[in-house]
Parts: C-alpha cells; sequence; structure tokens
C-alpha cells in the first residue's frame, strides 16, 4: 500500500482540485458562500422578470397581456423564488462567508455537511422552476392553502414540484443551522466570548435557532399534503374528516419566525455597517443583541395575526394582536440604538452606509403598518387587499433587500480584493430608493380604496388605473437598478480596483484577514481582548491588542474536498422527480422517450433513494482526511508558540 493509502484509507486520498471539480467538490466556505451568492442572485433576477410580468398586466385596465392562470402562476412562483430562493439564501451566503471569519475558525464545524446545504439549494431551486419548462408551475401562492393544492383543485403536476422543491430546499437550511451554531459556540477563537461576538453572528446564531425550530412545521405539512395528493389520506380534506384550517397553522407556525429569518440577519448587517460609517463603536450592543433574541423567541407566538378573519374566537384573537404589538418594542429598541449609534458620529456617506439609512427608513415605514395590522379590525377591513402587499414588500425589499445590497459593496473588498465603484454605487442607491417608494407606496392607496391581491385585472371604473400605473413605473425603475447591480458587481470582479485589506477601517475580525482571505483564513489563532479587536489593534490600549498563536509544526490541518455531498443532492433530486411525476408514463418526464414505454415511474425514486444512500455510506467511509498548510512568515510576525499543555485551536 502507498504512504497516501496508508495515511488517508482507500477511500480517503486527499482531493485537491481547482476549476470546475474544485467547485464541485469544495468544501471551503468561502466558495460555498460564493455559491450561494451567485445562485441567489440569479434567482433575485428571474423573481424580478416574474414580478415585472404582473406588474406589466396590472399597468392598465382590462389588460390580455397573460391570462388569469398564468398570471396565478407568476405571483406563486415570485413569492417562492424571493423567499426561499433569492432572499434567504442570500442571508445564507453571508453566513457562510463572514461568520467563521468573524469567529477566528478556520471553516465551520462541518465542511461536506456544508457542502450538501449548498447543492440542496440548487437541487431545490431546479425542482421549484422546472415546473416552467413541463407548463404546469404551480398555481397556489407561496402559502399553498389547502384546499386547493389537493388533487380535485390542484389535479396537474405543478404543485407536486412546489412541495418536493421546498422539502430539499428544507434540508438546505437544516444542513446549514446545525453548521452555524455549531461553529459559533465551538469554534470561538481564544478570549472571544458571546458578549464580544459581532452582531451579524449574533443575528445569525439566532436565526439558525428560527430555522432549526421554524422548518419542522412546515415539513410536516407537506408531508400530508403530498400524502393527501398521492396516497390516500384526509389531512386536509373536510369530506374524509380532516381539516383545512389545520394548513394555516402549520404554515403560519413556519411563516411567520420566516419573516425574522428573513430581518434578522438584515439587522446583523446594518448593525455592523454603521458604526465602521459613524467612527463609533455600535450604541447598546447588549440591548441590540437582547432585542434580536427576543424578536426570534416572540417570532413563534404571533402566527395567528395572520389567520384574524378565519373566525379563532375573542380569546385566542385578542392574545395574537396583544403579542404582535409587544413584538414591535424590541425591534424599536433596535432602531433607537442605531439612531444613537449615528448621533454625534463622524459619518461617511458611502454606498453600504446610504444603503443602511435607506434600510432604516424603509424598515420603519413597513413596520408602522405592521403595527396597524396588529389591531384585528384594521385587519378584518384591509386583509387580502393592496395595503397587505404594501406592508410586506417595505418590510423584505426595503429591509432584506436594501441591507443585503448594503452587505454586498460593504464586503466586497473582503471577498474579492476589489472595489466596486462608490459614484456608480450611489446612483443605482438613488435609483432604487426611488423606485421602490413609487413602486410600493401607491399599493397602500389601491388598499384603502379595496383593491383585492390576486387578481389578474380590473375595471377602469374602479378607480385603479393610475396608481397602479405609477407602481408598474416604479417597479421597472427599481429592476432596472437591482439588474445594474449585479452588473456593477460582475464588472467589479473583474475590472475593479485594489481594494487593500481593510478599505473602511473597519472593525471586525474578519478585516484582520488578507482581502481576498487564504484557504486557511488565518495563518494564526487570534487571542480577542475587545469587541471592536480591529480597532483595538489600530488605536487602543497596548493590553487590548490581539494576541496571535502561531500553528503547530505540521502547519494548518484543512479537510479534503469531497463528491459525496454532490452525489447525495443529486440522488435526492432523482427521488423528487420520481414522486412528482406519480403514476406518469415515462414519456411525461423524458419526453424524448417512445410512448409506448410505460414502467413505473416510483422507480425512479427507489433508483435516487439507492444513490443517496450509497452516497451517504461512501461519504462516511471516506473519513476526515485532510492535508496540511503553511502560513507564511508575514502572517506569523508577532504569533507565539502555541502551548503544548493547551492543545490545538480549531
Amino acid at each position: 500500500m502507498s504512504t497516501t493509502d496508508a495515511t488517508y484509507g482507500i477511500w480517503n486520498r486527499p482531493l485537491k482540485k481547482t476549476g470546475i471539480v474544485g467547485f464541485l467538490t469544495t468544501v471551503d466556505h468561502k466558495k460555498i458562500g460564493i455559491g450561494y451568492a451567485i445562485g441567489a442572485l440569479f434567482f433575485l433576477l428571474v423573481g424580478g422578470v416574474e414580478a415585472l410580468i404582473i406588474r406589466l398586466q396590472l399597468m392598465v385596465p382590462e389588460n390580455n397581456l397573460v391570462d388569469a392562470r398564468t398570471y396565478n402562476e407568476l405571483f406563486t412562483m415570485h413569492g417562492t423564488t424571493m423567499v426561499f430562493l433569492a432572499v434567504m439564501p442570500l442571508s445564507a451566503a453571508f453566513f457562510n462567508y463572514i461568520m467563521p471569519l468573524q469567529v477566528g475558525a478556520r471553516d465551520v464545524a462541518f465542511p461536506r455537511l456544508n457542502a450538501l446545504g449548498l447543492w440542496c439549494f440548487f437541487v431545490g431551486g431546479i425542482v421549484v422552476n422546472l415546473s416552467w419548462l413541463y407548463q404546469v408551475a404551480p398555481a397556489i401562492g407561496w402559502f399553498g392553502y389547502a384546499p386547493l393544492t389537493t388533487k380535485p383543485y390542484s389535479p396537474d403536476i405543478g404543485t407536486d414540484f412546489w412541495i418536493v422543491g421546498l422539502q430539499i430546499l428544507g434540508i438546505a437550511s437544516l444542513a446549514g443551522s446545525f453548521n452555524f451554531i455549531t461553529t459559533i459556540l465551538n469554534m470561538r477563537a481564544p478570549g472571544l466570548s458571546m458578549m464580544r461576538l459581532p452582531v451579524f453572528t449574533w443575528m445569525t446564531l439566532v436565526t439558525s435557532f428560527l430555522i432549526i425550530l421554524a422548518f419542522p412545521p412546515i415539513t410536516i405539512a407537506l408531508v400530508e399534503l403530498m400524502f393527501d395528493r398521492h396516497f390516500g389520506t384526509h389531512f386536509f380534506d373536510v369530506g374524509g374528516g380532516g381539516k383545512p384550517i389545520l394548513w394555516q397553522h402549520l404554515f403560519w407556525i413556519f411563516g411567520h419566525p420566516e419573516v425574522y429569518i428573513l430581518i434578522l440577519p438584515a439587522m446583523g448587517i446594518i448593525s455592523e455597517v454603521l458604526p465602521v460609517f459613524s467612527r463609533k463603536p455600535l450604541f447598546g450592543y447588549p440591548l441590540v443583541v437582547f432585542s434580536g433574541a427576543v424578536i426570534g423567541f416572540l417570532g413563534f407566538a404571533v402566527w395567528s395575526h395572520h389567520m384574524f378573519t378565519t373566525g379563532l374566537g375573542i380569546v385566542a384573537t385578542s392574545a395574537f394582536a396583544f403579542l404582535t404589538m409587544l413584538i414591535s418594542i424590541p425591534t424599536g429598541v433596535k432602531i433607537f440604538n442605531w439612531i444613537g449609534t449615528l448621533w454625534g458620529g463622524r459619518i461617511r456617506f458611502t454606498t453600504p452606509m446610504l444603503f443602511a439609512l435607506g434600510f432604516i427608513w424603509m424598515f420603519m415605514l413597513g413596520g408602522f403598518t405592521g403595527i396597524m395590522h396588529s389591531s384585528p379590525p384594521v385587519d378584518a377591513q384591509q386583509q387580502d387587499s393592496y395595503f397587505v402587499i404594501a406592508h410586506f414588500h417595505y418590510v423584505l425589499i426595503g429591509g432584506s433587500i436594501f441591507a443585503l445590497l448594503c452587505g454586498i459593496y460593504y464586503w466586497f473588498p473582503k471577498v474579492t480584493g476589489k472595489l466596486m465603484n462608490d459614484n456608480i454605487g450611489k446612483l443605482l442607491f438613488y435609483t432604487i430608493f426611488v423606485g421602490f417608494n413609487l413602486a410600493f407606496f401607491p399599493m397602500h392607496i389601491l388598499g384603502m380604496t379595496g383593491m383585492p391581491r390576486r387578481t389578474h385585472t380590473y375595471k377602469a371604473e374602479m378607480g385603479w388605473a393610475e396608481p397602479n400605473f405609477w407602481s408598474t413605473i416604479g417597479a421597472l425603475i427599481l429592476g432596472f437598478g437591482i439588474l445594474f447591480v449585479v452588473i456593477q458587481l460582475i464588472y467589479s470582479c473583474f475590472r475593479g480596483q485594489p481594494s487593500g485589506e481593510n478599505p473602511w477601517d473597519a472593525r471586525t475580525l474578519e478585516w484582520d484577514t488578507s482581502s481576498p482571505p487564504k484557504e486557511y483564513n488565518f495563518g494564526y489563532t487570534p487571542v480577542i481582548h475587545s469587541r471592536d479587536q480591529v480597532w483595538e489593534n489600530k488605536y487602543g490600549a497596548a493590553e487590548k491588542k490581539m494576541g496571535k498563536i502561531a500553528p503547530g509544526p505540521h502547519g494548518i490541518h484543512m479537510p479534503d474536498q469531497s463528491w459525496w455531498p454532490l452525489m447525495v443532492a443529486i440522488g435526492l433530486f432523482i427521488s423528487g422527480m420520481g414522486v412528482i411525476f406519480h403514476h406518469q408514463p415515462m414519456s411525461t418526464l423524458l419526453p424524448f422517450l417512445p410512448e409506448g414505454i410505460h414502467f413505473h415511474i416510483l422507480y425512479f425514486t427507489g433508483f435516487g433513494m439507492v444513490v443517496t444512500f450509497m452516497s451517504i455510506i461512501l461519504w462516511a467511509i471516506e473519513g476526515p482526511g485532510g492535508y496540511h498548510l503553511h502560513p507564511t512568515a508575514e502572517e506569523l510576525e508577532g504569533a507565539v508558540q502555541p502551548d503544548p499543555q493547551q492543545g490545538g485551536h480549531h
């Protein structure tokens, strides 16, 4: 047996590849974060195109750009794409890339599990959008209310694409969340106590717990729906003793924490950016952290405010109204702390700062209308109207998207070592800001004058033509702005000016590495003495400067690349396609096959399960493995040798 085989085992020879093979087998948290970002930005554009077609249909009365069925498909796919395939994975991109750097780790706790999450994200996105290819996109809304999703009302396979795609996307979210929690709790640099963690890392932790607790209810609901559609059960069938309102409870027990799964990462980004460009530490750090945790906790106690008109009864309605009003308090605490950070600071109006300030203003407006909906009588008037659409777009675009764009401009130099042009960035901010408000503010007027949601056209005499016209113009401006952000992002990757290691003079640990970071992140183990450690290194007292512990004589141990996470995801894809095309002839799935081939499509499910389980077994046999890298002398300047009595780090 060769030395390599003796060291690593026959299934665990070191695999160090670059190019497409390197990407397909990578377990590097930074490359995985970039993969999430590429996929999320692509789906952001896809969801944007779907939204623009919706707006063009509503631009003038009695338009016939698309028919009613296509319109239902568009708003279903737009909502699903934006929530599950754009905003969540773009947040996951920052979690993957930035959080391990902020805690001083060389990777996440389970690198191959992290890769599985990335491939399940891609597979889930493909499954959901394959419904367009087969011309049976789901027309059920992103919320999928029963009984409209059951076979009698949705007999085609579009709903099955939606069910299977969301289940695979749930695997991606759960795999990432367990990983992030373990990394934050167990792999922090020495001295980095929980109350020294950057707020973005805290929000990563809280969001991960939300995902772990919120995804089981929707997974249960999706499995029950799949059984109703394919195996004769009656969970949501009134005729068989089922209850359609069960779906609403299960969905919104997930769906309202989902709002905070989308917005807490945004709040973490804002809490990192404001201090840097105000030249002040974050005002009231403990309150910002505590309020984020309280928001996460209360997020599970307010789901039924989505169901005020379903007849829950006075006691339940009153309780959920009170809790909904209560959750606005920790949100307000954050806003006051952000304003306190700005107060008296030396503010630099860079592009990231503009998006951060835009987030605060837009999120406040969305929050005000949210407080209105906490009142059941007001909600009864406004529910299922365009006023609600205005509310949640101010929260999720004015909130999440503005903050994520802020994060892109802020951390782009860290990821690429290059700068995005600040003047162009400011122009695009103002374009997006104007387009967003022109698109969604008129929807408040439409809602107050009675325009219902999910209607594909309207009569001219209803008086809704002018607000819809200007809303469509605003949507086109908004889409133009976001498209050019993506174009500027791609251009800057290749032609941007060099940024240096810390162009913003930022304060947290990720900026103490090279830009972009080396494969091993840190050539040393950082020893933290302060919350804003990088500022302490430059401007603080000597006793608070960061210590450095050199790696041992064998250098830095790094995990091997692996094919098996990708193979597990491929197995899940094959199994999912078998479930979707249950009882269909083979030519339905593969149109190029002759129609006479009719062997049972569930063979696909069995084959996919074999691929999945065999890949998991080979993953386990593969073992930990790894290879060693050695940092440069410059990286180790000032580092001390590790104490053998205390063991190594990471």
